[in-house]
């Protein structure tokens, strides 16, 4: 059957109902569509009979949005899918609500094929209800001109319709701040204007369940902010976390394809508290279980300032069921940026002017980063390593190419008695002097790469088809001409500055000094093609190594895997 890269979901059977169906019905879904699933609940419509089906208005209730959450959390099986659940027609008690649109809706990603889940009798791919589907779908929403169609039977084989299930209410996702017990069939009161907030780094499901409870809550205005700068500096693997732009625009887009009704103001988040803690026009703030607490702050903030306090409405976190030993438990974007550890980022570059047989990676990172033991890793899995500090000692030696540069630029007050250049008086020199650092720079790196050159002629030689350049000023030094990837290695600024203090015995102010002196790992990935992180134990950087090396086999060019 083909496979289509987008589709749209109509769910009619009662949710209660549906509820223990949604699995194999995702998997289903799963099979036929391989990017982006819209899923619009339409319990009780039927697509038999003469008359057009017409979109009905769902009434918004604590069930409505507790199975909008399982539904999110079961799709994280699938995650290549994007699904998006449409809010459109689910609607809160208020009264102030506009009438359901008679317009087509204009969907990002026009929908390819239309799926649903309604049972004929037979159990057969009825003809005249797929295309009652089919209208239905087109007349609602933005559609392919040759719109497919399939009917949905995941849990029972043609000719048998199955028992529904007792109405069992599902387990409670959402929690308002009131102590008052709620009950699955309660309404949910609509406002006019909220708020919800997070970093919304590489949208998830998660991300997608508080977002639409917000959707639903909301009926003229939602203020999302998304935070930035200083917020960001405590994220795990901050550097491999998408720009603020671009996790606007994918946030934007999934707001207006949920909700086109909706007025939304997308804004930096630069503080804990936000526009939620000053604007007095806004109703209701939805925040997870692990922001909480910083809900509450926010009313204390508001209560302090004379503004009324906000609803609250808490949501349950997402279980990660398949998360590594090193992940949170819970669906979460740091889990994600550690998956991108050992992953190719961006091509590699073509390098024609490189010894044909060899193919390089330039392994680099801030000081402290633990480069070297990931250089050692690689040695182990069959690269030929160069060790740029080694060819800088070869380099500084007596009678090497830059002893004699160096010691006239600088000094012979740099030479320890036996006349060897004092690397440590040297670097006191320089750190924290741009002027005297460009000085060497400009004798070394030049006669570094005439060397690493050579050291590449000689791992041809041996028969070496991977070589690894570990050098922590790669790109600094403008070496990209000789790698074809560059590799990066990030670890958080103050573990680099205590691991510094504990390797070499400097003083913080000193660490912190020769970090502000190389680029920052941000400066790194942006030029990267792989980043890896040795942040914790041993053998989850080995595991990283082992994936990134493997990966490397498998894009190698055809000549270099037919010889390594």
């Amino acid at each position: 059957m083909a496979v289509f890269q987008s589709g749209l979901l109509v769910l009619t059977t009662p949710l209660a109902s549906l509820a223990p169906r949604l699995a194999p019905i995702l998997t289903s879904a799963a099979r036929l569509v391989n990017d982006t699933l819209y899923v619009h609940l339409q319990p009780g419509m039927s697509l038999e009979g003469p008359a057009q089906p017409q979109s009905t208005p769902v009434q918004a209730t604590f069930e409505v949005l507790d199975f909008i959450t399982h539904l999110y959390a079961g799709a994280d099986v699938h995650r290549h899918l994007d699904v998006r659940i449409l809010l459109t027609n689910i609607r809160t008690k208020s009264t102030f609500l506009p009438p359901l649109p008679t317009s087509v809706q204009n969907l990002a990603h026009p929908p390819e094929v239309v799926l649903t889940d309604f049972q004929t009798l037979d159990g057969s791919q009825y003809n005249p209800v797929k295309q009652q589907l089919v209208r239905y779908a087109t007349s609602c929403y933005s559609c392919c001109p040759r719109l497919a169609s399939v009917l949905l039977y995941p849990d029972y084989e043609t000719g048998e319709v199955p028992v529904e299930p007792l109405d069992v209410p599902l387990p409670s996702t959402i929690r308002p701040a009131s102590p008052v017990a709620r009950s699955p069939k309660q309404s949910v009161r609509g406002y006019y204007r909220g708020a919800v907030g997070g970093t919304f780094d590489r949208l998830h499901n998660a991300h997608k369940v508080l977002l639409s409870v917000a959707c639903v809550l909301a009926q003229e205005q939602l203020v999302v902010g998304v935070a930035d700068k200083d917020l960001l500096k405590s994220k795990l693997l901050p550097e491999l976390l998408q720009p603020y732009t671009e996790r606007v625009e994918h946030l934007s887009e999934f707001l207006v394809d949920v909700k086109p009704s909706l007025t939304f103001d997308v804004i930096p988040l630069l503080d804990p508290y936000g526009p939620a803690g000053s604007d007095p026009s806004l109703e209701f703030l939805v925040v997870s279980e692990e922001t909480y607490r910083g809900g509450m702050a926010v009313n204390r903030f508001r209560l302090e300032n004379d503004l009324e306090e906000l609803a609250l409405y808490q949501i349950q976190l997402l279980k990660d069921l398949r998360h590594m030993e090193n992940e949170e438990d819970k669906v979460s974007s740091s889990s994600f940026r550690q998956r991108m550890l050992g992953n190719l980022l961006r091509p590699p570059y073509e390098r024609p002017e490189l010894p044909p047989s060899l193919y390089v990676i330039g392994l680099t990172g801030i000081s402290g980063s633990g480069k070297s033991s990931i250089a050692q890793r690689l040695k182990g899995l069959g690269a030929f390593i160069i060790d740029s500090d080694h060819l800088g000692h070869r380099a500084y030696a007596p009678g090497g190419p830059a002893y004699q540069p160096v010691v006239e630029a600088f000094g012979t007050d740099i030479l320890h008695k036996d006349g060897i250049i004092n690397r440590k008086v040297l670097g006191s020199r320089v750190f924290g002097n741009k002027k005297q650092l460009k000085i060497l720079t400009d004798i070394m790196w030049p006669i570094i790469a005439k060397l690493a050159r050579e050291e590449m002629d000689r791992a041809v030689t041996e028969g070496k088809r991977v070589c690894v350049i570990d050098a922590a000023m790669l790109l600094e030094a403008g070496w990209q001409n000789l790698v074809h990837e560059v590799w990066t290695v990030v670890i958080p600024e103050t573990e680099a500055i205590r691991r510094i203090v504990e390797r070499d015995g400097l003083s913080d102010a000193a660490a912190q000094s020769r970090l502000q002196s190389q680029m920052s790992g941000q400066q790194l990935v942006e030029q990267s093609h792989v980043v890896l992180s040795t942040l914790w134990e041993p053998h989850i950087t080995q595991r990283q190594v082992e994936k990134a090396w493997a990966l490397l086999q498998k894009r190698l060019p055809k000549t270099h895997q037919a010889l390594n």
